[in-house]
């Protein structure tokens, strides 16, 4: 680690926002030292509770991480917050979208906003975005909010960056066949309809509960051959999915369905209560360590991935490998499965030789 990396990491331990600033930027753009900066401080992580929202465009997800982290702070909680923006077309950078819309936070001493751009990266988060967190939580920021793109369907990453994960929706997200879909509705911990004094906003409910009362099992299948049963509790799976989220003293977590109207700051109370809720959950539980746990090796195998992809084909002597094969597999006399295991038989070498 140079003198200057070591120096930065000093004023980091300070609580310097301009370092936290700069380490930050070190890491999304893996710059040299990024790895040895995210080793110090990797002792120092777990102690933030991490909060990801995910939905679709103009569900309003900025709107609400604002009043979210208004509320953090009048509890006397640090907020960093992680906004994946839509990449520039002409700078490759985040178009900052979420910053202008957090200004009523945005000079907040306690609150430090980090855009990110996708840069490509599928998922609805950055590809740097976990380490992004990791930098919070060492600073000592007590919350950590990643709002996603807002791609649709495909931000599932944000399930395995979160300890609990928020879907917001609106009436307009779709019809009630969109409810039943897998993907992102499967990850939410707690789903929130904001708008909801537009039309069909209970409509909107109803379907997410139908949907969480018929994967809990709840159903005409469920019901007994025999006399004394309540009907009308067993054949209402919205019903007992609503009455699930209300136990705490469940064995099994189910989502909330809230109602929101960020625009005019309704709804966020709940919306927070339930994150502290579903966190007590996941400490009774022990899902909190799982996920945890989880994570760190998800962090190895992606350490590994990036580890491999730079030795390899940074290999001038592979690449050129590589092209001098192009002619066979244009001609068909091979395959790119064979040619695949002929080059790591030959130069395999370098995904096990350490960095220089």
């Amino acid at each position: 680690m140079t003198r200057s990396t070591e120096t930065l990491l000093a004023a980091f331990r300070e609580g310097k926002i301009a370092a936290l600033a700069r380490v930050v930027s070190i890491v999304e753009n893996r710059r040299p030292d990024s790895d040895e900066i995210l080793a110090t401080l990797h002792p120092l992580i777990g102690r933030a509770r991490r909060i990801g929202i995910t939905g679709p465009p103009g569900a309003g997800k900025s709107t609400l991480t604002t009043l979210m982290a208004r509320d953090y702070r009048a509890a006397g909680c640090k907020v960093g917050i992680v906004c994946v923006d839509p990449t520039s077309p002409f700078t490759g950078g985040a178009l900052l979208g979420d910053r202008v819309r957090m200004e009523q936070v945005a000079l907040d001493e306690g609150v430090f906003i980090r855009s990110m751009a996708t840069r490509g990266s599928l998922g609805g988060l950055a590809a740097a975005t976990r380490e992004v967190a990791d930098v919070l939580d060492a600073f000592g920021f007590d919350r950590i909010i990643i709002e996603t793109v807002g791609v649709g369907q495909s931000e599932l990453d944000v399930a395995r960056t979160a300890d609990s994960t928020v879907v917001v929706l609106v009436p307009e997200s779709g019809d009630s066949i969109q409810t039943l879909k897998a993907g992102v509705m499967e990850i939410a911990d707690i789903f929130v309809v904001n708008k909801s004094d537009r039309p069909g906003a209970d409509r909107l409910r109803n379907d997410i509960e139908l949907m969480l009362g018929l994967r809990r099992g709840v159903g005409y299948g469920s019901v007994p051959a025999h006399h004394g049963i309540d009907l009308n509790r067993a054949m209402n799976p919205a019903r007992e999915a609503r009455e699930a989220s209300r136990n705490d003293s469940a064995n099994a977590w189910t989502p909330p369905v809230l109602r929101a109207v960020a625009a005019k700051d309704e709804g966020v109370s709940e919306l927070v209560e339930s994150l502290d809720r579903h966190f007590g959950y996941l400490e009774k539980s022990g899902a909190l360590r799982d996920k945890r746990r989880q994570r760190l090796v998800e962090r190895v195998i992606d350490a590994v991935d990036r580890r491999m992809r730079l030795r390899l084909w940074k290999d001038e002597q592979a690449s050129r490998w590589l092209q001098s094969r192009i002619p066979e597999l244009e001609s068909g006399t091979t395959t790119p499965y064979t040619v695949a295991d002929e080059l790591l038989e030959a130069h395999g070498h370098l995904v096990t030789r350490a960095e220089h």
